[in-house]
C-alpha cells in the first residue's frame, strides 16, 4: 500500500522547496491536495513522482515541479477568480488557497472520477472550446497545464484588470513558463519565469511548416 501522505510530503520538501517556492499559501496547499485521486487507477504510482502523468488521453498534470512555480508566479490571493485551462490539479490548489476556481474542459473528454473528486472540493467544471472566450469571465487567475505554442488572445483578454495568465510557451525542445499581465490601464505584457517542458495540449500544437 503507497503511503501517499508520506509521498505528498517528500514531493513539497524534494521537488517544490527545492526549486525555489517559497509561497507558504502554494506549499500548504500542495501537501493537502491528494493528488492522487485525479490519477487514473494504473497511475497512482506516479501521483507525486517527478513526472507528467496523463489522467486522460492526451492530457496531463504537469510535474509538481513546473505547477509549484507557476502558481508561485501567478500570486495568487484569496477571493479572486480563477480559471483552470486543462489544469485539474492546479485547480485544486488554487481552490485550497481560496480562490473561486473553475475547471475548464473540451468537450467529450472521458476525465473518469476526476471532475467527480474536484466538485466535491468545490471546483466545478465546464465544458468549451479551450481556445475561445468563456463567457463566465473575466478572471483574476487563469493558469494552464500543459505547453502550448502560443497563449491565444482570447486567454488574455479574459483577464480582469491586474489579472494573471500562466502559461508554458514551447516552440523546441524546451518550453518557457510566461506570466501575461494585464495592467490597471489595460495594458497586457508578458515575461520569462522559468524553463519547463511539458507534453503540449492538444491542438495548440504549432501549424506544420511549409515544406517544397
Amino acid at each position: 500500500m503507497l503511503d501517499f501522505a508520506a509521498a505528498r510530503e517528500n514531493m513539497v520538501e524534494n521537488q517544490v522547496r527545492t526549486n525555489d517556492v517559497t509561497d507558504l499559501g502554494v506549499q500548504d496547499a500542495m501537501r493537502a491536495v491528494r493528488r492522487e485521486r485525479l490519477c487514473p487507477p494504473t497511475k497512482l504510482h506516479l501521483a507525486y513522482a517527478e513526472a507528467a502523468v496523463e489522467y486522460a488521453p492526451g492530457y496531463f498534470l504537469m510535474e509538481p515541479r513546473d505547477v509549484s512555480k507557476l502558481l508561485q508566479g501567478l500570486r495568487a490571493q484569496p477571493g479572486e477568480r480563477a480559471l483552470a485551462i486543462a489544469a485539474p490539479y492546479a485547480a485544486a490548489v488554487l481552490s485550497l488557497m481560496g480562490l473561486k476556481t473553475a475547471l475548464r474542459l473540451p468537450p467529450g473528454l472521458d476525465a473518469g472520477e476526476l471532475t467527480a473528486h474536484l466538485a466535491e472540493d468545490g471546483v466545478p467544471t465546464v465544458t468549451g472550446d479551450l481556445a475561445a472566450l468563456d463567457e463566465n469571465g473575466p478572471y483574476d487567475v487563469i493558469v494552464v497545464e500543459g505547453a502550448v505554442h502560443h497563449a491565444p488572445e482570447a486567454w488574455t483578454a479574459m483577464l480582469n484588470l491586474g489579472g494573471r495568465l500562466g502559461v508554458i510557451e514551447r516552440q523546441g525542445p524546451v518550453g518557457r513558463a510566461r506570466l501575461y499581465t494585464r495592467s490597471p490601464e489595460g495594458v497586457v505584457s508578458a515575461r520569462t519565469l522559468f524553463d519547463a517542458t511539458p507534453p503540449m495540449l492538444p491542438g495548440f500544437e504549432p501549424a506544420p511548416a511549409f515544406q517544397f
